[in-house]
Formats: structure tokens, sequence, C-alpha cells
């Protein structure tokens, strides 16, 4: 059976009556921002190739008010998230030229903390808060680029915001902040989706020049499944910086400036060189990733979802075989849902190691595919039916 998935109105009222209780006050501020789930595009953004993400209806909602003095207060609700649940901002000086914050504390707060060091708009005064999330933190479903772009828009409701400022350089800000503060150099494409998306729409995203093009996803019939094999991964240790080592390496022996600029014959011409075969595995991934990825926006153009769902089906074997960051869990879940018919395709999401799969399947079968995995996966599986959803946005609370 599927998670129930809360309604925006109903996190609302859970972080509103944490708040009260928490700061014997009422919160007059409330935001919220999705995670994502990726159809296609793994480990090509930051190889300046293209990604589609969706935004998920699993969201994270901040709540909160304004308070006088400089010392922000922030709660977290998720109880899996580091201790201590409530943590204490020194907020910057109102003059200051650069704001700079101490990189200490719990690590669901330092996304807090990035986002204010970096944020666009007016120095933001203090303020009380409690942070209530509806996004599964390890699953691959971007918890972190939710938090971060939820936190940018609670500042952007606090302050008024900076109204000259693009949507690209929200989502830029956001991603300066987890690069500089939980040291994960991710990619543009979480930051990216959670603040642009649009509800019945894919987003294709163009990681080289920041383009992006909405992608109709909306056919009632058909459904997104996400599969969270509940193995948690950790993308800040050393396997996701190696892997994005090994394309740069690749990149440099073909006298590219990414693979983005690689093609089919690179490969050969690093068998030629008898480059490192670890190399020549991820560049073969990469490059033919942005090619899936282009030839799936035009199938979900045409809506040609068994096509779809095709190119779906080969990324997984690809990041399997090539890239090595699938886990025996992962490739479980994408055998037992291939097994029932109405599936069209699924493949793992997100950096890999664990984490969830994304399943495109027609909605008469989707119980079919849950009961099937229930029944013959060895772990614990849970599940989350989705349509795409929108982007960050502020709440309008009485």
């Amino acid at each position: 059976m599927a998670e129930e998935i809360p309604t925006i109105d109903t996190l609302l009222l859970e972080a509103r009556d944490a708040f009260s209780k928490e700061f014997d006050s009422y919160a007059d501020i409330a935001v919220a921002a999705p995670g994502r789930v990726n159809l296609i595009g793994e480990h090509t953004d930051y190889n300046d190739g293209f990604v589609m993400p969706m935004a998920l209806p699993l969201v994270t909602v901040i709540v909160g008010r304004k308070i006088g003095g400089d010392i922000s207060t922030i709660v977290t609700t998720n109880p899996d998230a580091d201790n201590p649940k409530k943590a204490t901002i020194e907020m910057p000086n109102q003059n200051a030229l650069v704001r700079t914050i101490e990189h200490s504390g719990p690590k669901w707060n330092l996304y807090v903390k990035g986002i204010i060091a970096n944020y666009h708009g007016p120095c933001p005064p203090a303020f009380q808060a409690v942070i209530h999330s509806s996004v599964p933190t390890g699953g691959g479903l971007s918890s972190s680029a939710a938090i971060e772009v939820a936190t940018y828009t609670f500042l952007d409701a606090l302050t008024g915001g900076n109204r000259n400022e693009s949507l690209i350089e929200k989502a830029l800000a956001c991603q300066k902040a987890e690069h500089q503060y939980a040291g994960m150099p991710c990619g543009i494409m979480d930051q990216f989706i959670s603040v642009m998306g649009k509800e019945g729409n894919a987003l294709l995203i163009d990681c080289r020049n920041l383009t992006s093009e909405l992608i109709p996803l909306d056919d009632p019939n058909i459904v997104i499944l996400v599969t969270n094999s509940n193995v948690k991964h950790e993308l800040s240790g050393s396997e996701y910086p190696t892997r994005r080592r090994h394309c740069q390496e690749a990149a440099l022996l073909l006298k590219k400036v990414s693979l983005r600029d690689a093609n089919q014959c690179d490969i050969e011409y690093l068998k030629s060189l008898e480059a490192n075969e670890t190399l020549i595995k991820r560049a073969r991934h990469v490059i033919s990733e942005i090619q899936r990825t282009s030839l799936g926006a035009q199938a979900l153009r045409e809506k040609d979802y068994k096509k779809f769902g095709q190119l779906m089906v080969e990324s997984h074997m690809s990041l399997r075989d090539d890239f090595d960051v699938s886990c025996p869990e992962l490739d479980s879940l994408v055998s037992l849902a291939l097994e029932v018919e109405g599936v069209l395709g699924t493949r793992m999401t997100g950096g890999g190691f664990g984490g969830c799969t994304v399943t495109l399947v027609y909605l008469h079968a989707v119980e079919n595919v849950i009961e099937n995995i229930q029944k013959n996966f060895n772990g614990n599986a849970t599940f989350y039916i989705c349509k795409a959803s929108k982007g960050a946005h502020i709440i309008q609370i009485s």
C-alpha cells in the first residue's frame, strides 16, 4: 500500500501547532518548497548536460515570525535529523558587507546557515521558525534542496525579497549554500526544480546554459511511482566526488570542456589511448545519458510513454554497469517492477548507493506493482504515488 502524502494544508497546520508549542506564540509567515524526483538524466548535471526532474507533492514547510535581537532559533520536526533538533544562529550584522556565519551545529541547520549567508535580498532580521517536511531524508528525493529553497523563500517572505532577482539567481544561491556549508559539490538540478517546478510538467534543464523547458506530464492515466528502498546513502562521502573527478579526468583526456561536448566516437578514442577502464565507463554513461535525456524529452512531448519507459530502463542499466552507483536493493526494485504488466519503465533515481527508484506506470497497474514488490522485495520499501507538482511558494495564512 502506498504512503498517504499529506497535503500542504495538513503540513501547515502541524507546523503551526509545533511552532505554538515551542515558542508560545503564533507563526505569521509560511512557505513551502518541494523535493524532486529525476525522471532521467542522472549524474549529467555536473557534466553540463541535460536533466529532467519533476517537483514532488512531498514538500518542506517552514513557518515562523520575525523577532527582535540578533539570535534566530530554528526547530526541526524531522525525527531522522541530526541532534540537536533545536539550534540558534547569530544573524549577520545589518551593515556587514559580507555575511559570515560559523560552519557549526547539526547538519540540517547548516543548510539554513548557508542560505542566510548567500541570501541576495535585504539582510534578514532575527526570527523563530519550525521546519516540517514530508520529504524523506537519504532517499535521493532532494530533502536538502527542499530545505534550502524553503529557507530562501522564507527569507523572501520575511524581508520582502529582492524584486530584481530571477528564479535562476535564487537557485544558484541555494546551490552555492550547499557547496559551502554542506560540503556537497552538487549540480544545479535539485535547486532548479524546487524553485521552478510547475504542476503537470517535468522540467528539461540545460545545465550548461541554465535554460529550462516545461515538458507536459499530465496524462491522467499515467502516474509516477516513487519507491524508497530505505537504504540510506550519504553523497558528501567519497563516492560522489570520486565520480565527479572521474568525469573531469575523462573530459581532460578528450581535451573537452566537459563530457557534454563528447560523443560516442570519443569513447573509441579513449580506448585507443588505453585509458583507464573506469574512466571509459564513466564517460560512456554520461555521454549516452545526455542523449537519452534529450530523446526522453521528445518522447514525452509526443506522449510516447513506451519510448520514454525504454529509455528509463536503459538509463538504469548504464548507471548500474558503467557508473557503478546502483546497489542490489535498487536493482531488485527495478526487476520486480518490470515483471508487472502496465509498467512502462523504471530506474534508480538520485545519486545512488540506495535511495529510490522511479517508475512510469499506468494508473490501473500501480497497485499491482506495489503488491509484487511487497511480496518479493527483501527489504522494507515504501511507496509514493505522485503527479508533477508546483515549486516553491509563499503560503498566505490568516
